[in-house]
This record gives C-alpha cells, structure tokens and sequence, in this order.
C-alpha cells in the first residue's frame, strides 16, 4: 500500500469522487441531493494498491490555522483493513505540513462507521460550520494536531 499526492484533476481521484458522492446519496436516502465535484483548491491524497488508487481524501484550507479533511472514501472491497485510519493520518499529516494547528470535518449522522472512525482517532464533536449549520444530517468534528516541542 502506498499513500501519495495526486492532482484534484488526477482521473482515478474524480472517480474515488463521484463513487462517493453515489454512495452517500444511497446512504442519505437521496436527503442531500447535491453533487460535490473535485476542487482544485483540494490537496488529495490517493491510497493505492497494486497499482490503482482504492481510497482519497483531502485537506483544503479553511483560514490560516485550520483545514478541513474532505471527500473521505474508501471503495467497499478494501473497506476493514484499515486503510482510512491510515489515510486520515496521512491527511493530518498533510495539514500540519501546510501550517494548520486543527482540522476539521463533516460526516452524516446516517454513516455511524466514519462517525466511530473520527472519534477513534480523537476527534471531538463541534458545532455545525460553514455550509453545513442547519443541515439536520450533518455532523461535525475537531482535532487540534500536535505541535512540535
């Protein structure tokens, strides 16, 4: 396994993409009824395995001290082993890298295994922000990321 940058317009990312987007679709029950492309603005990761990528996310700058995780996924087949507790560190990483001091995220209430995912590996719930307050199905978490000594 091996986890490396790619371009928001990388083919493999824009497909990880719009299979997310279906899937949460599904999961939502068709509640969202949005269709979130790729952002330029968004520095992905890809996961991949023998050779194609089977998982992305992202990191985009919300203000100089934060950065938001987006557009988690992994494809079902390679879903319990680990691979997105892999990657969200990768993308933590990433946002330290960038200078941000906290990350934050969105998830849906309809998708308790990331909800368990966020919260196993320390994140705490915070209001709802940006585009998500006053979505019902949205949500939110906050990491402060460790700062060197």
């Amino acid at each position: 396994m091996l986890i490396e940058s790619r371009a928001a317009t990388d083919p493999e990312v824009a497909a990880l993409v719009t299979a997310q987007q279906r899937e949460l679709r599904e999961a939502d029950g068709g509640l969202d009824g949005q269709v979130t492309q790729t952002h330029d603005d968004i520095r992905y990761l890809a996961v991949v395995v023998n050779g194609r990528a089977v998982a992305c996310g992202g990191v985009q700058a919300l203000d100089e001290e934060s950065g938001e995780i987006k557009r988690m996924y992994v494809r079902p087949a390679y879903r319990g082993r680990g691979i997105a507790r892999q990657l969200l560190a990768a993308l933590e990483e990433l946002a330290y890298q960038q200078g941000h001091s906290s990350v934050r995220l969105e998830t849906g209430t309809y998708l308790p295994a990331a909800v368990g995912l966020y919260t196993s590996c320390g994140y705490e719930p915070i209001p709802a922000y940006g585009e998500y307050v006053g979505n019902p199905y949205s949500v939110c978490f906050a990491k402060r990321l460790p700062v060197l000594a």
